[in-house]
């Protein structure tokens, strides 16, 4: 059984991805230095990292926008990041960007997914945030820890 639906796999697999496709961390670890790395971020990067999917139009719940894997578009961005994980309690680190930059893509240390600007939308756990990125489907607005939640 396949990873993902066979809509999202042609659309990836035409992008340069492949099942055993790894990529060398090594210059985003440099160029990055700033932010912290966690195990999350480097799975997901060492198998979707440089990848760019080129898609418009309608989705199932919201348009299709093109996005990019690419971590380095978030240099100079760590003060942000560092606000937003702070703010949300977890460790957003950047994946790259969705449309024209709209958006940062990030990902916490549990592998959950998410769109950043001035708030954070989550889009879910690693593949399942890639079909939601691919077939159009919303991102629900992550909620602000409160202060007496454990």
């Amino acid at each position: 059984m396949s990873r993902f639906t066979p809509d999202v796999e042609g659309v990836l697999r035409q992008a340069g991805w492949r099942p055993d496709r790894r990529v060398d961390l090594a210059q985003w670890k440099m160029m990055l230095s700033d932010f912290t790395w966690h195990g999350a971020a480097e799975e997901f990067l060492g198998e979707f990292g440089g990848i760019q999917v080129d898609i418009s139009g309608p989705g199932i719940t919201c348009a299709r926008e093109p996005f990019r894997f690419d971590p380095e578009l978030a240099v100079g961005e760590e003060d942000r990041f560092a606000e937003l994980s702070e703010r949300f309690d977890r460790n957003f680190f950047p994946l790259g960007e969705v449309g024209q930059g709209e958006f940062f893509l990030a990902i916490d240390e549990a592998g959950v997914i998410y769109l950043l600007a001035a708030w954070a939308l989550k889009l879910g756990i690693g593949d399942v945030a890639l079909e939601h990125l691919i077939r159009g489907i919303s991102a629900e607005r992550l909620a602000l820890p409160t202060e007496d939640s454990p």
